[in-house]
Order: structure tokens, then sequence, then C-alpha cells
């Protein structure tokens, strides 16, 4: 049982789920006391074993709770052991973390009496909820449906958890360009321009546009003007001058963009001094075929990387890929369609095709890899196209993110309305995650694709179904 406390402190009993998304979540409550019921260490012990990928953050999520608890008696343990001093940054928990023992809970004390996980998680949550009045108890819990049953079995507060929850809406996530109204030269009040070498940088008052980011893309109404944030100070922006029309004559592995969307995130692509890529828009919108000619052009055509890794998420959250026939890179084949696709329609004017996608998939060294075998790899002087991101975990992308070495660059994409996993959303997907974190990196850019160009039935159908 957590500690008797003033009424401004809150009691959060989490469930597994919330552990298995952040291993180190208990730290996150600042001075609130944290309950974990032993229904969920039960489940960690269950998951800890299996071959999921998540057993990894199980296992260290178990670690984490016996090097607090290891020494602590069994009544300590009960009535809660204090988290001072642990954590990273400046809100170090204050609080406790306490084992509520709910297989012992006699029967008058439960709600729900169906022997459920989630059922005897609900039932210490409105037990503590009764038992420390007026002190405020919140269930965290990623799973929607029983914050759902929770509330209507009576427990007031109910929660997902958001500390890694970097936007409240999904309209707010960073789009990579900022498009001024009318014409951009109208609203410059004054401008310093040089010349170094073929580009010419303009330096204007960092008023023009107070929240701006490296790497940023500035557009205007008129379509005359394209430019990107190279840097910045306290005063100023350094603006290097695009040009509208040069930049959407960009091209890569005969692949010309079809609006100023992909001019952009084509920039990107192709720009060395660029390691992470990160693209989201709608299916349709181009994001695997401008990844994949990019890579292409990059490593047969100038010679800059040694390789193309491809990897994805295989369904149930990365879990094994199972017992389909062959190889490693035979087994992800059917879960990369996307790639042999769009490797297609790069080649489909080629006199034969199937002969040439096998001679480009050679020549460029194209390897198909499962998140599941990334880990402890060092990956060299590679490019890594990371496809459906959005169905991944900040930590599991962390764990790919880490793998890059010296040389290797990053490309992230992903349909943040397309998500597949059980326990994320838009806002708590890791590609959000990622977005909202690596903005301010001068190493990384992000590009909205905005209009789909697959077909005009993939075009009605995102707009209209």
């Amino acid at each position: 049982m957590p500690r008797k406390s003033n009424t401004d402190t809150r009691i959060y009993v989490l469930d597994t789920n919330i552990l298995l998304h952040e291993p180190l979540a208990f730290l996150s409550f600042k001075e609130n006391d944290v309950v974990v019921p032993m229904t969920v260490l039960e489940e960690l012990d269950y998951i800890k074993d299996s071959k999921k990928d998540v057993a990894r953050d199980a296992r260290v999520c178990i670690r984490a709770m016996e090097d607090l608890l290891s020494e602590a008696t069994p009544e300590e343990m009960i009535a809660g052991v204090p988290l001072e001093g642990l954590g990273a940054g400046e809100n170090r928990p204050t609080g406790t973390l306490s084992i509520f023992a709910d297989l012992n809970m006699v029967e008058a004390q439960q709600i729900f009496t169906s022997d459920e996980n989630d059922n005897r998680i609900i039932n210490v949550a409105l037990h503590l909820q009764k038992t420390f009045a007026p002190n405020q108890v919140v269930l965290v819990t990623k799973d929607l449906n029983m914050r759902l049953k929770a509330k209507g079995a009576g427990l007031a507060h109910v929660e997902d958890y958001r500390t890694d929850q970097l936007i409240t809406d999904i309209k707010y996530l960073t789009k990579g360009y900022h498009q001024f109204e009318g014409d951009f030269w109208t609203q410059v009040k004054s401008v310093d321009s040089r010349t170094e070498g073929r580009d010419t940088i303009h330096t204007v008052p960092r008023s023009l546009l107070p929240e701006a980011y490296v790497n940023e893309f500035l557009l205007d109404d008129t379509n005359h003007f394209a430019g990107l944030v190279e840097s910045m100070t306290s005063d100023h922006l350094d603006i290097l001058d695009l040009g509208y029309e040069r930049l959407m004559s960009r091209h890569a592995w005969g692949i010309n963009p079809k609006n100023i969307g992909q001019a952009m995130a084509l920039h990107s692509l192709l720009d060395p001094h660029i390691d992470l890529v990160i693209l989201t828009g709608p299916a349709g919108s181009g994001k695997t075929l401008l990844a994949l000619a990019a890579a292409l052009e990059m490593v047969v055509e100038r010679n800059m990387y040694d390789k193309i890794i491809v990897t994805r998420n295989t369904p149930e959250i990365a879990e094994s890929i199972g017992f389909l026939p062959g190889t490693e890179e035979e087994k992800m084949a059917p879960w990369l369609a996307a790639i042999t696709d769009s490797l297609e329609v790069l080649h489909k004017h080629d006199e034969n095709t199937k002969g040439s996608m096998n001679y480009i998939m050679e020549k460029a060294n194209i390897q198909f890899k499962s998140i599941n075998f990334m880990r402890g790899r060092s990956i060299q002087n590679a490019i890594v196209i990371l496809d459906e991101s959005q169905n991944l975990t900040a930590s599991q992308l962390k764990t790919i993110i880490t793998r890059c070495g010296e040389g290797t660059k990053l490309i992230c994409s992903g349909n943040l309305a397309q998500i597949d996993s059980n326990y994320l959303s838009p806002v708590t997907s890791g590609l959000t995650y990622l977005v909202e974190k690596f903005k301010d990196f001068s190493g990384s850019s992000t590009i909205n694709l905005d209009g789909v160009v697959r077909s005009r039935l993939a075009d009605f159908a995102e707009n209209h179904l």
C-alpha cells in the first residue's frame, strides 16, 4: 500500500502495457506515488521469456525494479520504497514505488470477480480509491477498452501515458516547411545577401520567423521563392536560396518530383550532410518511391554509400518473422513488397524489367533485414530505409537509430493514419516522437508529403473514405 500523505499527492496504478512501452515509466511521476499490482509483475514474468521483441523491455523493467527493491523488506515493498535520487534530468521522482499483492484481495473488496488480469488491476485501483480518499487515484493504461471498463466501474481518474507525448494533436506535428502568405520578399524588411561558391545565402531578421529551426524549408504562395534555413542566431536567420524552379528540377534515378513536397523531400534525401530524413504523409504520396530512387542514385550512380538496407517492423509490434520458408531476406520479402513494387515502377520501361530488378538489387547490394536482428549491429557507410515506421515505439526507433555508424544515412517513412499497433495512436507513435525530438538537430530533415500522386482512385479514397 502506498504511504498516507497529503491530499495533493496522487497515486498512480500502472498497467503492464505502460512498462512495456517505457520500461522506466515508474520513474516519471515526480512527487507522486506509484503502485504496481502483482498481476503486472506476473504478466512481465510471462512476457520476459517470450520470443517477442517486447521481452527485452520486460526484462529491463524487472531489472530496474529489482535494483530499487532488492534491499527492501516485504513490509517496505508494500508500504512504498522512496524513488528519490533515481531517474535523470531536473524532474527526478520524490515519490514511492510499492507492490500491491492483489492476488490476496478478499472478494468483498473486488468489483470484478472474474479472474482476468485487466479486471484484477482495475480492482486494485478501485480499492485504493476507496481506501485513500480524498487522494486522487489514477489508473494509467494504453488499453482504451480497459480505460472504459475502469470508468464504468466507478474509477474517477483514468489516463493514457503521456510523458513521451510531445504534441496534443497530430495537426500540430512539424511539417518540415513553412509557407508564407503572398510574396516572400514583400515581408522581408532588411536582408544581407552573399555568395558562397554557387550558393546564395540571405541573412534576414529572426523576427521574420521566430520559431524557425535548422533545415526548415521556406516557401511562399507565388511559387517563386524556395529557401532552406541553414543556420540561425538569436537575431538572424541564414537562408539558402534554393530557387523554386531549381528545386522542382531535382531528379534521382529517372524520377522527377510531381509537387513541391516531393521536391523538398528529394533535396533532403540527396543532401550528403543530412543523416536522418523523416518522410510522413498519406498513402500514395511517394514516400517509399522517393526514398528508394534517392538511395539507388547515391549508391549506384554516385558511389557515396556501399549498400542499401531495407527494414520494417513485422506485424504485432515487431514479433518474430515466423515460419515463412527461406533465408532471412526471403522471409522479409512479403513484408517489404512495397520496396519491390517501387523498384518495379522505377524499371517498368526497361526491356526486361525482372532482369533489371535483379541486376540492380545485386549492384546496389540491397538487403532486406528484420528489425529483430538489428540490435547489436553497427551499420557503416550504408543507406537504411525504415518503412512503415508509424507502428514503432520511441524505444524501438532508438534501437535502430543507434545502430547507424559513420557515413550511414537513415530514411524513416510512415503514414500516421495507418497505425496497426494496439497501443499506439498518431500522437504517441514513435514516428511522431522522432519528428518532434529531431526537429532541432542540424543533421536531420523532416518533410510532410501532402497530396496523393499514386492514382486518381487512391487520391479519391484518401480524401473521401
